[in-house]
């Protein structure tokens, strides 16, 4: 399937910038089920340098600066991506048993266990807290197979949560959104990442975009008129799967991945510093998806 992706991001700020650092992660990266096969970026006004390079998680990271006096800022972002066919569900009845996986992740010295052994660890927005441990408890029999495990755990997060936008943001702590049993897509990607990773297991964060309108008789997916957050877990010697809480769902030919790494805090669309500004900045995001 082939998707136009569009992303805007605009700032006005109460009083002028006078310079700015800012770097974007909005361009599709390349994986085993998708390629990118056109990006580009607009930078409103022009960036005194600008710069594209690939980080430490191999996403695409366009670094710019801004050294001339401005109200505000715009930048666009769009993309011309080629997503596979769905794969295969998972046969989720199959596959390395909890205990199984713990073992391989301990003892194992294949390059790729090793490389993920690091999203086992806490990252700054993910903590593995005794809380999110019990939580996490039942669904992780040790003779159950893991995928299993995980498929069910994101079955319970989407019967125990409620979609609230505005309950939360980036930088509410997991125990309140465990506590409250709301939030939107990153915090419910960011619970399952610390259950599982609570659990023993390496979890990592995704960003990135879901089909704005679905085929006809489909219904639309919660996220899709901005960037959306799943996750995905490792399975020794069987790779990485990909899990949508907010939707239910096993991540599809719908779900487009711009960038993964240990939480939100790696991937954001755009972050930076500015000098000046004002403190109060208004903030409009727009993203639209469609299948050419």
């Amino acid at each position: 399937m082939l998707y136009r992706i569009t992303h805007h991001t605009s700032y006005r700020y109460q009083t002028p910038v006078r310079q700015g650092l800012n770097t974007a992660r909005m361009l599709p990266r390349d994986t085993s089920r998708q390629q990118c096969r056109q990006a580009s970026i607009r930078v409103s006004p022009a960036p005194t340098t600008a710069r594209e390079r690939t980080d430490y998680f191999g996403n695409r990271a366009y670094h710019f600066t801004m050294e001339e006096t401005h109200s505000a800022l715009e930048v666009s972002a769009e993309s011309l991506v080629d997503v596979g066919p769905d794969m295969p569900l998972p046969e989720l009845d199959l596959g390395s048993s909890c205990r199984s996986a713990r073992e391989l992740l301990a003892k194992s010295v294949d390059a790729d266990v090793l490389l993920a052994r690091e999203f086992v660890l806490d990252s700054p927005l993910v903590a593995a807290t005794p809380a999110l441990r019990d939580y996490a408890a039942p669904s992780f029999d040790d003779d159950r197979p893991l995928i299993s495990a995980v498929r069910d755990l994101t079955q319970r997060i989407f019967a125990d949560f409620s979609y609230h936008p505005g309950f939360t943001d980036v930088t509410t702590p997991l125990d309140q959104v465990l506590e409250h049993r709301r939030g939107v897509c990153q915090d419910f990607a960011h619970l399952a990442v610390g259950c599982v990773r609570a659990m023993g297991y390496p979890a990592r964060y995704i960003s990135g975009y879901l089909e704005t309108q679905p085929p006809p008789g489909q219904e639309k997916l919660v996220g899709s008129d901005e960037t959306h957050a799943w996750f995905a877990v490792y399975s020794p010697g069987e790779g990485w799967f990909e899990f949508d809480p907010t939707n239910d769902k096993i991540a599809g030919v719908q779900h487009i991945i711009a960038a993964w790494g240990r939480d939100y805090g790696d991937v954001a669309p755009l972050r930076g510093v500015v000098y000046g500004g004002g403190g109060d900045q208004q903030l409009s995001v727009s993203v639209d998806v469609r299948r050419v």
